[in-house]
């Protein structure tokens, strides 16, 4: 049973506004997965607040035209397609994909949207390897805190020092 003209409509509204309220996206192919290898992409979406949408290629090549991203690379389009949505930053989407990619690599990964452009499979593959903004902020508060360490061990070993020469000044007094 085909979908209705109104249907298909729909689908395409949504879809431009996920692809307009997405900072990042991640294009894969699910042929070979299992559907439980799906939900659990899925579910690893959720979790990050993002989003994994399987949609029609004509549907997805609309709304990408809808958009201003008529440059889609027709690599994208060979297979089934995936759309991972990153909704919190533009590199949650690859992340994502990296992760999954680690357990099951019967995972495809056809391309992107990075700023608003279609990047290939390359940029998707550095946008992996780039740390996530948690472990940028633990690095950042580390860098921070190691001069400061090293500063309060070093009063202290002041101190220290002092309060031995004034003991040994008190017993020698005594």
């Amino acid at each position: 049973m085909s979908k209705s003209k109104k249907q298909k409509e729909e689908i395409l509204n949504s879809l431009t506004d996920k692809l307009n309220d997405a900072k990042g996206a991640v294009f894969t192919s699910f042929v070979g997965l299992k559907v439980k290898d799906i939900e659990s992409l899925r579910k690893l979406c959720r979790e990050s607040g993002s989003e994994c949408l399987v949609s029609k290629k004509t549907l997805l090549r609309l709304a990408l035209s809808k958009v201003g991203l008529k440059d889609a690379d027709g690599e994208i389009f060979n297979d089934e397609v995936a759309v991972i949505f990153s909704y919190n930053d533009e590199i949650t989407a690859a992340k994502i994909v990296g992760q999954f990619f680690e357990k099951c690599e019967a995972l495809n990964i056809k391309g992107g949207i990075l700023e608003n452009k279609i990047i290939g499979l390359d940029s998707v593959k550095q946008l992996i390897s780039i740390p996530s903004k948690e472990e940028l902020y633990a690095k950042l508060v580390g860098s921070i805190n190691s001069p400061l360490s090293g500063l309060v061990n070093t009063l202290n070993g002041n101190l220290r020092s002092f309060v031995q020469v004034l003991n040994s000044i008190k017993e020698q007094k005594s």
